[in-house]
């Protein structure tokens, strides 16, 4: 059983411009260089449930020194995307200059948790809206497509009107099979 001592915060932000996602990047991680936050396009994240488990999987990953990436951000895109190459794990979840919603996934000890949130809200330039994080009927073809999950997978994982649990549960199991690939 693993003790973490990070809290882990999921936030939402709609109305997101970004003129520059280099220069965003570059100015938020000169300032926070070590900081346990990682910026997702919210429109392919699959629920609060999506980002969890990615931190809990990064957290898992670094406490067992199975880690993939040397920082734990990174990490916690790689399990999100279920990718082992952090180019197409930016490529697929990643914030582009087109992102319009944001989902912000903060791992820091509980001290740190308040002022890293004040930092990204005032950082982002957004407003803060979590309802970008759920998994909609819009999102949902689209998330299938971006993972790779055919109809006959979804539909063997699917009870009744239950497709965005089953979508979120399809995810979530590709990310814990990540750490036994190699």
């Amino acid at each position: 059983m693993t003790n973490f001592t990070e809290q882990i915060t999921i936030l939402g932000f709609s109305n997101v411009r970004i003129a520059d996602t280099d220069t965003f990047f570059e100015n938020f991680r000169k300032q926070n260089k070590d900081a346990p936050i990682q910026f997702f396009d919210a429109k392919h994240v699959a629920g609060k449930d999506h980002l969890y488990f990615a931190a809990v999987n990064a957290l898992t990953a670094f406490e067992k020194q199975t880690n993939i990436s040397n920082n734990l951000a990174v990490e916690a895109l790689l399990y999100a995307s279920a990718q082992r190459q952090i180019t197409k794990a930016v490529e697929q979840m990643g914030v582009k200059q087109d992102s319009t919603t944001v989902a912000v996934l903060i791992m820091a000890d509980k001290t740190q948790t308040d002022d890293y949130t004040n930092l990204v809200t005032k950082t982002i330039c957004a407003t803060p809206d979590d309802n970008v994080l759920e998994l909609t009927e819009q999102k949902i073809q689209k998330i299938k497509d971006l993972f790779e999950i055919s109809d006959p997978e979804f539909n063997a994982k699917l009870q009744q009107g239950h497709e965005k649990q089953a979508l979120t549960d399809l995810i979530i199991e590709r990310m814990a099979l990540l750490g036994t690939r190699s």
